[in-house]
Parts: structure tokens; C-alpha cells; sequence
């Protein structure tokens, strides 16, 4: 495959947080646009914090996002050798020295200095390499590192601003910034998206990358093109947190939000499409994406909009698509994946299919997720009525006009036909004669025959149900007010 090569670079350090899903899409969109190549790279080398089942979380949750790659994925502590020898030939070069310091005694010397940092104290000692020395980059003195960015323009960054950072621990461990550089340099990557958050740390990779261009027996590489997305912020406009913010991928899967859905809002968070439509297919989103259309001005992620635009997703499906869609989350059998932590909202004795293909139209108007389908139907499946105690305190137990108006029904019911309109009708009725507004004289009725006052439509209900359900329903209702 010819054109662009992009890659994402997630660590297998926890779940797939929002951010780094918008920044695989925007890489993915960029590289179906152009022709070009996807990448994916697991950067695998911080042996503290990964963990194995992290990184079938991350392609996992790529893989229901519909983020095919086209390469990959590659493991950077696969890698490890070429990180090793780029570090060699860098202090071969002199543009890497030994340090021997402390944290102690480099915080003993600065304590009375303003300029935080390190402050270069083994850069001219010609410290000799031992198993207790780290090996730190030689940042130029003076001048400026310029990151051009197709989003943002020149980005400089005064050299001064940097300390001679740390590019190899002392046990041997090549730090990001090198191995960064080094794994893209090896993958040909031309163009780097990733999150504003790592903006600052590209001067460093630039520096190394020229100076790799300088070293002896290292062919020079061109440096990538680099587009910095905006920061993701929540409702209070700050920094999207992981402890505070839900940001977690997999928890909307979870939840029932369908991929397209969440695809197409991420896209939304730093582009737009062309005209005033914000619900667009992948195809349109190819098509008309381009890196210098993104805003460098920070994006909110905002779980009501995309609430919305789940439920305009879930209102598009077709019935049948709709009812295969719910399936892990109602069916108790038969389902390939399911929620984490699911548990079977009916038996298999109490769900019926058929019946569940009848209710479907009836919710798929009013759900905002998938998940949200069980606790709406429930009244349809379980053999006691889920009651919402409140609301039924409220609206029957202490209502004497209620109780009259359950007793008016359970007699009314007997002998109409029964179909919606006319079980409409006949509430309508039902209400005139205790004075009540349609409103009001079902609402009884509604608690009574479903547990709560807020649901699918009511009538449409009670004709699925069926006269003699409905009907006891209806009693049990009074004889539990009566209690």
C-alpha cells in the first residue's frame, strides 16, 4: 500500500480512553482518505504498568469501532534491540553523556536555585559509564526547536526550557522519546496524530531524530509531518480525568451506544463535516476529512450529545436490526459477547422472543442505549409486576379517586374490544367520568399494569398483554392499595 504511513501508539496500561480512540480515528480517517497505510503499535516496554489483558481490551475495543488497521500490531518491547543500538551510536556521536547523579544530590544542589531541573552537572565530566549511570541527551545550548504542525503552525520551543533529559535509565531501559522516535523512524512513518497533551514531549523526539540524521552508519530519515488534536475537555472545560470522567470506551460499548454512533461523535471533536449535518456515515467522514480542517481549539466531550446521537443512531436501525442489536442485553441465551458484569434480566422461561420482536418498535422510540431496553420491558416479561414504590404509593395507594378509577377499569375491560384505540377510548372515558384528564386517569392504569408511570405507550402495551393479564394485573393492584 503506497501514500502516507500513520500509526497509533497506544500503552496496554489500562482501558481505551475516549481521547486516544479520537486520535486512532482521526489516524484511521487520514490514512482511508489519502491511501495510505494504519499502523498499529503497541508501545508494551513499561513493565510495571502493562498488562496482558490490556492489550486485548485496546483491539478489542478497535475492533467494535470498526478501526481496522492495515499493520500491526507490532510490540515495541519487540523492539528493544534497535532502541539499544540508537542509544549507542548517540553517545558514540556525543550527543548522549553519563550521569552518575542522585535525585538527592541533584535536588541538594538546586534547592536554592529557581529554575527547576537538572542542572548539567555531569554534561562536561566525562563521567564513565557504569551500571549506575544513566545516559542523558545533550540538549543544544541556545536557540530553539521549531515543530511544524499541520494543525497549529510553527510550535518553538526555546532550547533553554529543557533539561538534559534522561534517554537511558541506569538498569538499561530506553525511555520513550528514543524509542518514539526510533520505532517510527524504522515503520517510515510520515505523519504523526496524536493528542495536544503530547505536544511538549516532541521537541525532544525532534532533537533526537536530528540527531540520529547525524550519526555515523545511520542513513538520514526525513522527519514526519506532525498534527497535534485538541484537548478533550469535560463540562467544567478542564482536562478530560480518568478518575472523574467517563472516559472509557469500553464502558459505552457496555452501555449499548452503537459504534457508528461513537464513531461519528469522536469524529466530531475537532472536526466538522461540510454543511450544517452532524450525523454522517464513515463513508462521507472519509471522503471529506482533512488534518488542516481540524480546530486546535479544545473539544467538550459531552455525554448528553452523545446520548442524543446514540438515540438518533438506534431510531435509524430498521426493527430487525434493531432486535438483533439488543440481543446481549435481553436474550439469556444465544449471544456471542456480552456486557461486562451482565446479568440476565429474566429466565429463559419468562423471556419470549416473538413477544420481544412485537415490543421493540415500541422502545426503540424512546431508549437512548441499548441497555436501557430490559428495565423498559420488564413489565412484559417478569411474572410480578417490577413496581416503582413511590409511584405507586403516589398514584394508587393513597388516591381514593384512583382506586375507584382501577375498579371502573378492571369492569370496562371485561367486555371492550381489544385493541389499542379502542382501550384508548375507554380510558378517555373512564377519566370523564371521575373528572380526571386523559393524563391523569392513566396513570393509575399505566402503574398498576407496568410498576411505573414512565414507559413504552401504554395502550399499545395492554393490547400486547392481552385482556386477562392486563385484568389481573388491574386486581392485584387494588388489593395491594388495600393492604
Amino acid at each position: 500500500m503506497t501514500g502516507p504511513r500513520v500509526r497509533f501508539a497506544p500503552s496496554p496500561t489500562g482501558f481505551l480512553h475516549v481521547g486516544s480512540a479520537r486520535a486512532s480515528l482521526f489516524n484511521w480517517l487520514f490514512a482511508r482518505q489519502t491511501g495510505g497505510t494504519f499502523i498499529l503499535r503497541i508501545e508494551d516496554t513499561d513493565a510495571e504498568r502493562n498488562r496482558p489483558e490490556w492489550f486485548g481490551a485496546i483491539t478489542s475495543a478497535m475492533t467494535w469501532l470498526g478501526l481496522d488497521y492495515d499493520e500491526g500490531p507490532f510490540l515495541q518491547s519487540e523492539l528493544l534491540a534497535d532502541h539499544a543500538a540508537s542509544a549507542e551510536a548517540l553517545f558514540a556521536n556525543g550527543y548522549l553523556y553519563a550521569c552518575d547523579c542522585t535525585r538527592e544530590e541533584i535536588d541538594e544542589r538546586l534547592k536554592h536555585h529557581a529554575k527547576p531541573g537538572y542542572d548539567g552537572y555531569c554534561r562536561d565530566r566525562q563521567v564513565a559509564r557504569s551500571e549506575r549511570t544513566a545516559l542523558r541527551f545533550r540538549v543544544p545550548e541556545g536557540g530553539v526547536t521549531v515543530v511544524p504542525d499541520l494543525i497549529r503552525g510553527d510550535v518553538t520551543f526555546p532550547h533553554d526550557s529543557y533539561e538534559d533529559f534522561i534517554v537511558v535509565r541506569s538498569n538499561g531501559v530506553v525511555l520513550y522519546p528514543l524509542a518514539n522516535a526510533v520505532d517510527d523512524r524504522s515503520m517510515k512513518i510520515t505523519h504523526i496524530i496524536r493528542g495536544e497533551d503530547l505536544l511538549p514531549t516532541t521537541p525532544k523526539q525532534v532533537m533526537m531524530w536530528e540527531a540520529l540524521n547525524h550519526c555515523d552508519g545511520i542513513e538520514p530519515v526525513d522527519h514526519p509531518h506532525y498534527a497535534h488534536l485538541p484537548l478533550l475537555v469535560n463540562d467544567q472545560r478542564k482536562k478530560l480525568s480518568k478518575r472523574k470522567d467517563p472516559v472509557a470506551v469500553e464502558s459505552y460499548r457496555d452501555q449499548g451506544y452503537l459504534s457508528d454512533a461513537m464513531v461519528n461523535y469522536l469524529a466530531l471533536l475537532g472536526w466538522s463535516p461540510k454543511g450544517d449535518v452532524e450525523i454522517v456515515g464513515r463513508d462521507t467522514m472519509i471522503a471529506q476529512f482533512r488534518l488542516e480542517d481540524v480546530s486546535h481549539s479544545p473539544a467538550l466531550f459531552d455525554v448528553k450529545k452523545l446520548l442524543h446521537m446514540n438515540g438518533e443512531y438506534l431510531r435509524m436501525l430498521t426493527t430487525e436490526q434493531f432486535v438483533e442489536a439488543a440481543q446481549p442485553w435481553v436474550a439469556p441465551w444465544g449471544s456471542e459477547w456480552r456486557p461486562t458484569n451482565y446479568e440476565a434480566p429474566w429466565t429463559e422461561r419468562q423471556f419470549d422472543p416473538a413477544l420481544f420482536r412485537q415490543v421493540a418498535h415500541l422502545v426503540q422510540e424512546r431508549v437512548g442505549t441499548l441497555g436501557e431496553i430490559a428495565a423498559m420491558v420488564s413489565f412484559f416479561f417478569l411474572d410480578d409486576v417490577p413496581y416503582d414504590e413511590a409511584a405507586f404509593d403516589k398514584t394508587i395507594r393513597h388516591d381514593e379517586v384512583a382506586k375507584a378509577l382501577l375498579a371502573s377499569a378492571i369492569e370496562t375491560f371485561g367486555s371492550v374490544e381489544w385493541t389499542a384505540v379502542v382501550l384508548h377510548d375507554a380510558t378517555l372515558a373512564l377519566g370523564t367520568a371521575f373528572d380526571l384528564v386523559l393524563r391523569k386517569s392513566q396513570a393509575p392504569i399505566r402503574c398498576a399494569v407496568t410498576g411505573t408511570l414512565v414507559g413504552p405507550p401504554l395502550f399499545e402495551s395492554m393490547e400486547l398483554l392481552g385482556r386477562d393479564e392486563v385484568i389481573r394485573r388491574l386486581r392485584a393492584a387494588v388489593a395491594r392499595a388495600g393492604e
